[in-house]
């Protein structure tokens, strides 16, 4: 058996970091159009450095909770294939101990030089002024995390997936993004059977086989528990 699980903003919300759809389409305050498109960077890179580094020193201070915990238990314990896809820019899946996982919207501690295409951890903040330690070059260096108009990583492993997989789980994702939202009919055109799980129904709700809402803490260690006993 193979399960192929989407997760968003929503199972991070617990462990204490913002959904950008919360605020009516605000993150932490700033307008998304600001901080998280080429445009803005362009325009104002000072402010979209300033945001990220916020963004990316917020995760001195978040835990996994349970909901990653047991999605990483699920790697461990099925006896199937189970692969993890994650709009989340934060590492809280690694530290709740996931390893078959892919940053589709790329990783708050990674940055991407544009002047030589080196992708390199980063912990610390980011300027316009620093050098990349590969060239040598400043003013290139940028976040690296897929903004609204560029395209996700790694669709190339992930349609695939989908195509291949026979349970598709959805978790804490609004259904309103694309090429996301898509991922269920994509399944299910397939033949998976599709399960979301999201604290209330999301855009696309009606999609799926089966809907259960609740904190993600609670319901996501429970459907685990449930497919490691079956």
């Amino acid at each position: 058996m193979r399960i192929v699980i989407l997760t968003g903003a929503g199972i991070s919300a617990e462990s204490g970091l913002d959904t950008f759809r919360a605020k009516g389409g605000l993150w932490e305050n700033h307008p998304i159009e600001e901080v998280a498109t080429p445009e803005a960077f362009a325009r104002d890179p000072d402010k979209v450095h300033d945001f990220y580094n916020m963004r990316r020193a917020a995760l001195y201070d978040v835990e996994p909770n349970a909901a990653h915990i047991a999605l990483a238990e699920l790697e461990r314990k099925f006896k199937g294939d189970v692969t993890l896809v994650t709009q989340n820019v934060d590492d809280l899946h690694e530290r709740g101990g996931s390893q078959n996982l892919i940053h589709m919207h790329g990783e708050l501690r990674s940055v991407f030089c544009t002047h030589c295409g080196t992708r390199q951890r980063w912990l610390d903040d980011l300027d316009i002024g620093t050098v990349c330690p590969e060239c040598s070059r400043a003013g290139g260096m940028r976040p690296d995390v897929v903004w609204f108009g560029e395209y996700p990583y790694h669709m190339e492993r992930i349609w695939p997936a989908l195509e291949a997989c026979d349970l598709f789980v959805s978790i804490g994702t609004s259904g309103n993004v694309y090429p996301t939202a898509q991922f269920v009919q994509q399944a299910s055109r397939s033949g998976a059977k599709t399960l979301e799980l999201n604290l209330e129904p999301s855009a696309n709700a009606n999609d799926f086989d089966t809907s259960i809402n609740g904190v993600a803490s609670k319901i996501v260690p429970e459907w685990v528990d449930s497919i490691l006993e079956s």
